[in-house]
């Protein structure tokens, strides 16, 4: 299929582009370029061509031969998403609801949506979430998955078959890397400073995934019977995965075994939640999760110790996604909007070489 992917230069995109390209599938990106500065090691030799454009800006002529889109260029996460709320509204409800109206209206077949686990919000701590549970969402990021699989699920029709993937929350090596995702993120400070200094109790529960496991639930979904994933929800992941953040941490502990642990006072964040991953792994074809935490975990230190990773690295902005959106509104390279503003010294550069032309 030829295959556009949003979000080619974010944390799954980068490993999910070279794989569906190695099976063969031309793969067209689209992303904005907030994160190109991240990049922590080389992983492929394979680079899909990307379209350096704003969700908000995409057109029906940016979709001309298009057979499927796996869309994943949204605002990332609870902190990002409440930076600015509206323009998290306006980018992760409005810009996805009216791509999947384009991909309707021009005759694209395969919508796959990444939702996230986080609609869940507070749960049941007796009872795990499935796909049935009523969504709790809690945060502007978690409100706006919930909108779009609300908004998007009526356009299915013969002609149009939308699969929406709720991810449990990432983990694991990728060169467009985040150290703002749990696991990653305690696995860095443990690696760096020697010390895991949990704020909270580690109580709340999380469910966790594996990124190419996530790849692969994407690849499995897009190359399944169209009437197996026809508007279909599917919780990524694997029941086993469930954790709470004081499992995590001593897990994490156990494979950086230098660090020292701590844990502190119960904390503020009442998000928690267990869910079950029984659907995707009876009915969606060759599904399976490949990763379990342990092995994650020594994936990451096996990396860090390769690619000597500094504290300075581990702490570089363009791998926490809220601290490179606040870098790049601060140097005024985006505006309130968050769209790419033109660089004085850009212009000037241009006219320079104009002139010298």
């Amino acid at each position: 299929m030829k295959i556009l992917i949003t979000g080619t230069e974010g944390y799954i995109g980068s490993l999910l582009a070279p794989i569906l390209m190695q099976r063969g599938h031309e793969v067209i990106g689209l992303d904005t370029g907030f994160y190109k500065v991240g990049w922590l090691y080389n992983a492929t030799e394979l680079t899909a061509k990307t379209l350096n454009k704003d969700l908000r800006h995409i057109t029906a002529e940016d979709l001309e031969g298009i057979e499927a889109i796996v869309h994943m260029a949204e605002l990332s996460n609870d902190p990002t998403g409440q930076l600015a709320p509206s323009i998290t509204y306006d980018i992760n409800y409005k810009g996805s609801v009216r791509l999947a109206q384009l991909a309707k209206a021009m005759n694209i077949c395969r919508f796959v949506y990444m939702s996230s686990c986080s609609v869940y919000g507070i749960a049941s701590q007796e009872n795990f979430s499935t796909e049935e549970t009523p969504v709790n969402p809690q945060t502007a990021y978690a409100k706006c998955k919930a909108l779009v699989e609300q908004d998007v699920k009526p356009l299915a029709d013969d002609s149009f078959s939308p699969t929406f993937l709720r991810n449990a929350s990432a983990f694991g090596a990728s060169p467009r890397m985040r150290f703002d995702i749990v696991l990653n993120n305690l696995a860095g400070m443990a690696w760096t400073t020697q010390q895991l200094k949990i704020m909270s109790d580690g109580s709340p529960w999380r469910p966790l995934v594996h990124v190419l496991d996530i790849c692969n639930a994407i690849v499995c979904t897009l190359e399944a019977p169209r009437d197996i994933v026809h508007n279909q929800v599917f919780n990524v992941g694997d029941t086993t995965l469930n954790y709470t953040i004081k499992e995590i941490a001593e897990m994490i502990a156990t494979v950086f075994n230098e660090c020292k642990l701590s844990f502190g006072a119960r904390g503020t964040d009442n998000r928690s939640y267990r869910v079950s991953f029984e659907k995707i792994n009876h009915k969606l074809p060759g599904f399976k999760c490949e990763w379990n935490a342990q092995q994650g975990t020594q994936q990451l230190f096996d990396l860090f110790n390769k690619i000597d990773l500094t504290e300075d690295i581990f702490r570089f902005r363009g791998f926490t996604r809220l601290t490179q959106l606040e870098y790049l509104i601060r140097t005024q390279q985006i505006d309130s909007e968050l769209f790419w503003k033109p660089h004085s010294a850009l212009s000037t550069l241009s006219h320079t070489l104009s002139y010298a032309a």
